[in-house]
């Protein structure tokens, strides 16, 4: 969709609309036994054979960890306003519980520092994934008490950064923990438990709240609390009201588990009719909705494709095409007779649908769920089979047009009235991508990883310049 379709479209951002990228601790930092740090679900997952791509980890990484100041310099040297991280819960804390490590803590003041230096506005996610597999072996995100502990975490990191820091996550993509960590098993811990996974779900939206509001008792009023959500945009496969069935049952477990505590104070009655013989939710104890229901500063899409979802005929066998990768236990507790399609048009090597409308649906659904509520684009790019031509370059042009196409569709948001103050371009670096290893490349910049050698692609120069200007530059201008 073209922005002549929309002639109200402006052709440039906001003045004030943050450019920024994003990466993770375990994706990049490397360094996994410096300083203090113990292992977290992700190192014993990948250390498992089988489950990741060639038994591939997050040991070296990019070596981020000792490499941060050069990386830093790229970010200026790209034009970039804002960087998003996230700190690793063992690094900082390395039993999950009790006090501080200091050095874990000093590299991310350094981080900090670092950029404030350059320019560059740090914005925090205390928990991407990779809990420290003490709180694993007694329990992990199923057991209750696990969010009390990530309350005590986000205070030690709230307290040591929030006077430089101003920008804040609690979770990022907490479905992803939930369901592809405790349900499918394809991310760490690895269990198949449709309970489990539902019992996470509960327990990480309570993590958000407390956290919320352990952040708030220590840090200065000025500065923004969020979450950063990856809520799907469902489709129906028709209008054929088992089909319009199947895509709310989808609907509810990919978004409403999440954004109807966080948002409104209560879970989606129809999930707790299609969970039904699964669970009775007696986990979800008087007052907990209250302590979730935290009021939000700004709020956090990730959006990579859309979905497409029919009910199941039950004749049909094979794959389940949801994108999420490949297991013989489903990601969806409770609802087995639902089917999910390949929705049209060119793909990624992530085989995901390129399609910027299911962005732009998903921005004007938050500003009606939550209207007044900021919103920022926190995560959102695609991975391609990126080489390094002759000439030394890494020549990527499909992502620029993915880049191009997706920032388009932000635009045209903006312009039908939401509210949105930034764009996070994942990633910044080529990265260890969980279960695939490092066979998917995100990055904006190629990393060589024999030599680790950085490289910006031209997608990278590409949104250095929009970023610079606050205009989109035509495919193929860089």
């Amino acid at each position: 969709m073209p922005d002549s379709e929309n002639p109200a479209t402006p052709v440039t951002f906001p003045p004030a609309f943050l450019w920024g990228a994003a990466t993770s601790a375990y994706q990049i930092e490397g360094a996994v036994r410096e300083d203090g740090r113990t292992p977290s679900i992700w190192d014993t997952f990948s250390h498992t054979p089988g489950k990741t791509a060639g038994g591939e980890h997050g040991d070296i990484a990019v070596d981020h960890y000792h490499r941060y100041r050069d990386d830093v310099a790229l970010m200026a040297e790209l034009g970039l306003g804002a960087y998003r991280f996230s700190v690793s819960w063992s690094r900082v804390q390395p039993t999950g519980r009790g006090p501080a490590v200091q050095k874990g803590l000093d590299f991310y003041r350094r981080l900090v520092d670092e950029l404030l230096s350059k320019g560059i506005k740090p914005a925090v996610t205390l928990y991407h994934w990779d809990l420290p597999q003490e709180l694993e072996d007694a329990g992990g995100w199923p057991e209750r008490d696990t969010a009390y502990r990530f309350a005590e975490y986000a205070q030690i990191v709230g307290e040591a950064l929030g006077d430089r820091v101003e920008h804040w996550m609690t979770l990022n993509e907490p479905w992803c923990a939930a369901f592809l960590g405790y349900a499918s098993g394809v991310h760490a811990p690895g269990r198949t438990d449709p309970l489990a996974s539902l019992r996470a779900a509960h327990h990480l939206n309570l993590a958000h709240g407390l956290g919320a509001s352990a952040l708030r008792s220590v840090m200065p009023a000025r500065n923004q609390v969020a979450i950063a959500l990856n809520s799907a945009a469902v489709r129906p496969l028709s209008q054929d009201p088992a089909d319009l069935a199947a895509a709310r049952k989808i609907d509810d477990l990919a978004s409403g588990v999440f954004h109807g505590p966080i948002l409104h104070g209560a879970y989606p009655e129809s999930l707790y009719v299609a969970t039904a013989g699964v669970t009775d939710w007696d986990y979800v104890l008087d007052g907990d909705l209250a302590l979730i229901n935290q009021p939000l500063d700004a709020l956090g899409l990730n959006y990579y494709t859309p979905s497409l979802v029919s009910a199941a005929d039950p004749a049909a066998k094979g794959p389940r095409a949801d994108g999420h990768g490949a297991s013989e236990h489903s990601p969806w507790p409770g609802v087995d007779d639902v089917a999910f399609h390949q929705t049209p048009g060119d793909r990624t090597e992530m085989g995901w649908t390129i399609d910027p409308t299911g962005l732009h649906e998903l921005i004007m659904r938050y500003s009606r769920e939550a209207p007044g509520l900021p919103l920022y684009i926190t995560e959102n790019g695609a991975a391609y089979d990126d080489k390094i031509d002759s000439d030394g370059r890494v020549h990527d042009p499909d992502r620029v047009a993915y880049l191009h196409g997706h920032l388009s569709a932000v635009r045209r948001a903006i312009a039908d009235g939401a509210d949105v103050r930034g764009y996070f371009l994942w990633s910044l670096l080529d990265n260890f991508e969980w279960a695939y290893g490092y066979g998917k490349r995100f990055g904006a910049v190629y990393v060589d990883y024999a030599t680790l050698e950085r490289t910006p692609k031209t997608s990278a120069l590409w949104y250095g310049q929009t970023a610079r200007t606050g205009a989109l530059p035509e495919v193929g201008a860089v």
